[in-house]
């Protein structure tokens, strides 16, 4: 063999001292890649997880927002219900004042002709409304003789009674009630036994 083919002592060396450093270099590189990448993996996951508490309380109050518009909803179709329902209130106890005047007329004495064609067209009259209001839902609380009711009667005298069985009873209508649907527009004046 030639001396070519054998690398001397000192060629080996030189490619020993050569080859470590490159090995201890790529070492330090692939630790600082390695390092760079779980840096960057963990600003990664923060990210993720800052963007997914995100989009849990974009979608919380998304789902709010849709509950009040909902309940919003709800609210304006049951109020506009309630108009409709009660619409001819307003009229109703508008109208009330002129049948007690219509009521007090007719419990005057007629005693010539004339006044008595006067009171049969303020009866025709009184009876003309009664009809109409009965026709939209407008009654007259019932009150002479039924046990009193804080919510259909409001008494404005008391007597004493003249029996156990007319205790809390009203034995005097002073004023009409009316109640309109389920509501009480004007509540009967009455006088209460004790």
């Amino acid at each position: 063999m030639s001396k070519e083919e054998f690398p001397s002592e000192k060629d080996l060396d030189k490619k020993e001292n050569t080859s470590k450093p490159e090995k201890t270099v790529k070492k330090e590189t692939v630790k600082g890649k390695e390092n760079k990448k779980d840096d960057q993996d963990q600003k990664l996951a923060k990210e993720l997880a800052d963007l997914k508490e995100k989009n849990k309380d974009l979608e919380d109050k998304y789902l709010r927002s849709e509950a009040e518009i909902q309940n919003m909803q709800n609210r304006y179709s049951k109020e506009r219900a309630q108009l409709i329902k009660y619409e001819s209130q307003s009229l109703a106890k508008d109208i009330l004042p002129a049948m007690d005047n219509l009521e007090r007329a007719l419990s005057v004495k007629a005693d010539d002709d004339v006044s008595k064609q006067l009171k049969k067209g303020v009866q025709m009259t009184l009876d003309s409304l009664n009809k109409a209001l009965k026709d939209h839902g407008i009654v007259e609380i019932e009150a002479e003789g039924v046990k009193f009711d804080p919510t259909l009667h409001q008494a404005v005298q008391t007597v004493a009674a003249e029996n156990d069985d007319q205790k809390d009873h009203v034995v005097q209508v002073l004023q009409k009630g009316y109640q309109y649907k389920d509501r009480t527009l004007r509540p009967a004046m009455v006088v209460v036994a004790q």
